[in-house]
């Protein structure tokens, strides 16, 4: 059989345009839908009650995360601590979240799924699983609360009364603190000597100061808690444990 080359070409010419308006089509079907973006800082912003899983069974956890200009902060609350973000990194949808120092060191990483969040807790040598579901904001508490925070110079400058557990002894000191915007300035004085603030820095409600002193450095980071500084301690790296402070009367 044979085909005549002139009704050849005139069949190739509507095939080809049939192809044409198929191409896209095959296209789209090859490259599927588009791939959902990454969650952003402000998405994983909000607070959380969840539990890590244990051999030991389940613990209760807290987490409080915030968002600013793209910059992440929050802290971890468990039974028997309170740990701030000592740093934080956002990648691909992933939040690193890392928290505490020496013996109390730890990393949160954390995935968004279904308004939750997913992932590991990992202290040591030792990784638990977590999740945590969104508390719902009540919109009018937040707006009070907003309304009636105090600016942190008026909260924080001044002078405190403090005292650290050292392993089950309580070394008092004193601490002077000035705030100026986010920097916080000032002095302390204990049984160690007279120590002077290196770095400072109040933020979101975060205390974090280093004091140097002729017997070395101390890191303290804490919160306000019912009127007191509470929070947690690192001495030259050694030495870990709790403080709270109580502010002087004028």
């Amino acid at each position: 059989m044979t085909i005549d080359s002139t009704n050849g070409k005139m069949l190739l010419k509507p095939l080809a345009a049939f192809l044409l308006l198929l191409l896209p089509l095959l296209v789209f079907a090859q490259n599927g839908t588009p791939a959902p973006k990454p969650a952003t800082a402000d998405q994983f912003a909000g607070s959380y009650k969840g539990t890590a899983k244990d051999p030991g069974g389940a613990i209760a956890l807290t987490l409080e995360i915030k968002s600013e200009n793209g910059k992440i902060s929050g802290r971890l609350i468990a039974p028997k601590s309170e740990q701030a973000f000592t740093s934080s990194d956002l990648a691909d949808g992933k939040l690193t979240a890392k928290f505490g120092s020496g013996d109390t060191a730890g990393t949160l990483v954390l995935r968004l799924r279904d308004n939750k969040l997913v992932g590991d807790w990992k202290a040591g040598a030792q990784t638990r699983p977590v999740e945590f579901e969104r508390v719902p904001v009540n919109p009018a508490v937040a707006e009070v609360k907003k309304a009636t925070a105090p600016a942190p110079a008026d909260l924080l400058s001044g002078d405190w009364d403090a005292a650290a557990d050292a392993q089950g002894q309580a070394v008092p000191f004193t601490l002077s603190l000035k705030v100026e915007g986010e920097k916080v300035t000032g002095t302390s004085v204990s049984q160690l000597g007279d120590s002077t603030i290196s770095s400072g820095s109040w933020k979101e409600g975060k205390l974090a100061v280093v004091l140097d002193s002729a017997n070395g450095q101390v890191a303290l980071v804490g919160t306000m808690v019912d009127g007191k500084l509470v929070g947690d301690f690192d001495y030259n790296g050694q030495l870990q444990g709790k403080w709270v402070a109580t502010k002087k009367k004028p």
